[in-house]
């Protein structure tokens, strides 16, 4: 098996726990999306566990899971030494300027990930701006694709994305 969509079964956290300490072994899985579970900072804290000795995963969905800014936390700890991932999707939860504030903070060390969306996930001026330094000048140089779209970044947070991408 090397795809597994399982989003909208609501698995809660057990399931998502369940998961993780099956993804550690798989050797084949690329892309999970489990996404709309509800599986809360706790399932969000037990795929990050995986994730950091996961050697396949390129992509994961994560999407609409009451995930908060702990969950955020150890899945950005989890980046730091994660060399697979190219995509994370984690629109519509609520990780807030915390949450941004410590993804942001892994793509100092992060060469793989291409593709974050954050988007819908009540993050204010500081989590943008947290994410502008990350990708200003001297930044990270592989992401290629942030969406932060829905979020409350204000007139702050864009003037952060104006100077770090020197507009």
């Amino acid at each position: 098996l090397t795809i597994l969509y399982i989003s909208n079964n609501y698995i809660g956290p057990a399931g998502a726990i369940a998961l993780s300490e099956a993804l550690a072994g798989m050797t084949a899985l690329t892309e999970l999306d489990i996404s709309i579970n509800q599986i809360g900072d706790a399932g969000a804290e037990a795929l990050a566990t995986a994730l950091q000795g996961n050697t396949t995963l390129t992509t994961l969905e994560i999407n609409m899971n009451k995930i908060g800014p702990a969950g955020a936390e150890a899945l950005a700890k989890a980046l730091t030494d994660n060399t697979t991932l190219i995509i994370l999707n984690i629109f519509r939860n609520n990780i807030g300027d915390v949450g941004a504030q410590a993804l942001a903070g892994a793509l100092a060390s992060n060469a793989t990930l291409t593709k974050i969306d954050i988007s819908i996930n009540d993050i204010g001026p500081e989590g943008a701006k947290a994410f502008a330094k990350a990708l200003g000048i001297g930044g990270n140089i592989t992401l290629t694709i942030l969406n932060i779209s829905g979020n409350q970044i204000g007139p702050e947070g864009a003037k952060a994305f104006a100077e770090a991408l020197g507009i």
